[in-house]
């Protein structure tokens, strides 16, 4: 494909994957964590369960790095990168609390697949560019 970078389009569908399973593991946790708590507690609680595990599977999956050499760094990188979808997805919450406060809890998923979509966008290009860049890999 002209124009894209080598290994883009298979990074891309393999991070799409892990996404995908990670946004449900998400809403199930949201879902369960919803039904006791409130909806910013959960959102915090499912995206920190959920956080770690995505950076590990993207880390060897979807950028091919195997082995411990930087994974500390990854981890830590990662929860850098974490804090944005945090911010959107919280963010999102908190702006349909205020726009639609009595919003059913399909409504709140709609949102935070939303939120969620856009976070991954920004995750993608941020491990790409930043955490797991080849030449930080081989520093």
């Amino acid at each position: 494909m002209a124009g894209v970078t080598p290994g883009l389009t298979g990074q891309m569908v393999r991070f799409a994957a892990i996404g995908l399973l990670s946004t449900l593991a998400f809403l199930l946790l949201y879902t369960l964590f919803r039904g006791v708590l409130g909806a910013q507690p959960s959102n915090l609680l499912a995206l920190v369960f959920t956080a770690v595990a995505n950076t590990a599977a993207n880390r060897r999956l979807t950028f091919g790095i195997r082995g411990r050499r930087h994974a500390g760094r990854s981890q830590v990188e990662g929860l850098v990168v974490f804090g944005l979808g945090l911010a959107l997805t919280s963010g999102s919450l908190a702006l349909l609390g205020v726009l639609a406060p009595a919003a059913s809890h399909a409504v709140e998923h709609a949102v935070l697949v939303v939120a969620n979509l856009v976070a991954t966008l920004l995750r993608f290009v941020a491990y790409r560019a930043w955490v797991f860049h080849p030449r930080r890999q081989r520093a």
